[in-house]
């Protein structure tokens, strides 16, 4: 083999080696010796802010507008008892920050195209199945149920991650920290909660819509090369019309009519359509960073840690144990890690 040879096939094996996700893209490259002609590694990966990297940040950004939404939905909801059309203003408020936004130059939304578009329809399909069958489940089980159903969707997540997605699957540690986060959930069910659910087909008609709405959003990230603000836009328009026909089926438009639009009912209202934009970005900015198993575990935490807020706040009847074991939660996603990318 003559040294420009030897030297092509070297620079190969450094190009296959920084291949992977969205931070192992970004963590090297390949730069030239100028003594020897040879490929060397230099690392890249710098802190972005404040030392934190990118999926530190995405994690941190949508873990806020996760658990700031929760909250702020449940006090607008509260005092206008009207879910559809909260959500259809929400959509709406989106739609139009994306597009002045766009048109002012403070964010970056490409044009609407029909082949894009047409893709975006099953995200949004998955994204009201999920809402639909999630409040379907809430009618025949209780938050704690849910949630420990939902600790298992990771482990289901792996092997997608692993079939569709081009993942490896986890490591031992990963697959403990899997079953650690489940067996964490029941146990607070068990000793803090009332196990409870009536009508098992809602459940995996949720298990379903979320599964590929997790997995279909991802694969758009990764296949699909678009802002995250254009992907905002997308999901939000599309999801707004058939919302809005849904409004005066549902007969919410007599209450809005009766309705005393004071500061306690337009407060909270504004406030869940800024977060709601915000939630909105952060979504997609962390589905383009970490794989659609860490997303899950992420949205998981934030689920738990509000309940350990509420439960320490207002819950005086909470028991250690309970606690204990939504804590060994918690302690559970944190030592997660990512499975790479299988080598192409």
């Amino acid at each position: 083999m003559t040294s420009a040879e030897q030297q092509k096939d070297e620079e190969q094996q450094a190009l296959l080696s920084t291949m992977g996700d969205v931070e192992g893209q970004k963590a090297s490259a390949t730069n030239v010796d100028s003594a020897s002609d040879k490929p060397v590694k230099v690392d890249k990966r710098k802190p972005i802010f404040m030392g934190m990297g990118l999926a530190t940040l995405a994690i941190s950004y949508y873990a806020l507008c996760s658990s700031t939404m929760l909250v702020i939905n449940k006090v607008a909801i509260h005092q206008l008892p009207c879910p559809t059309s909260v959500l259809c203003v929400q959509l709406l408020t989106a739609t139009l920050f994306v597009a002045v936004g766009n048109h002012a130059g403070l964010v970056s939304a490409e044009a609407v195209e029909w082949a894009k578009l047409r893709k975006f329809i099953w995200v949004v399909v998955g994204f009201l199945g999920t809402i639909f069958a999630n409040i379907k489940v809430l009618q025949h089980a209780n938050v704690e149920t849910f949630i420990t159903f939902r600790s298992s969707t990771p482990l289901v997540l792996s092997l997608c991650d692993y079939f569709f997605l081009g993942r490896m699957l986890p490591s031992l540690r990963s697959w403990l920290s899997l079953v650690v986060l489940l067996a964490g959930s029941v146990g607070y069910v068990m000793v803090d909660a009332d196990y409870k659910i009536d009508a098992y087909y809602w459940l995996l008609l949720w298990y379903a819509f979320f599964t590929f709405d997790t997995v279909y959003v991802k694969h758009m990230c990764d296949t699909v090369k678009m802002t995250n603000w254009a992907r905002v836009y997308y999901t939000n328009l599309i999801a707004l019309i058939p919302l809005a026909f849904a409004v005066p089926l549902l007969g919410e438009h007599k209450v809005l009519a009766t309705t005393a639009w004071t500061g306690s009912v337009v407060t909270p209202l504004v406030l869940s359509c800024v977060v709601g934009v915000c939630m909105s970005h952060s979504s997609y900015l962390l589905r383009e960073t970490v794989s659609a198993t860490l997303f899950t575990i992420v949205g998981i935490l934030c689920k738990i840690i509000t309940v350990v807020i509420n439960v320490l706040i207002w819950d005086k009847h909470a028991t250690p144990s309970g606690i204990a074991f939504l804590l060994v939660c918690v302690g559970a996603g944190t030592f997660y890690e990512q499975s790479p990318r299988r080598p192409t």
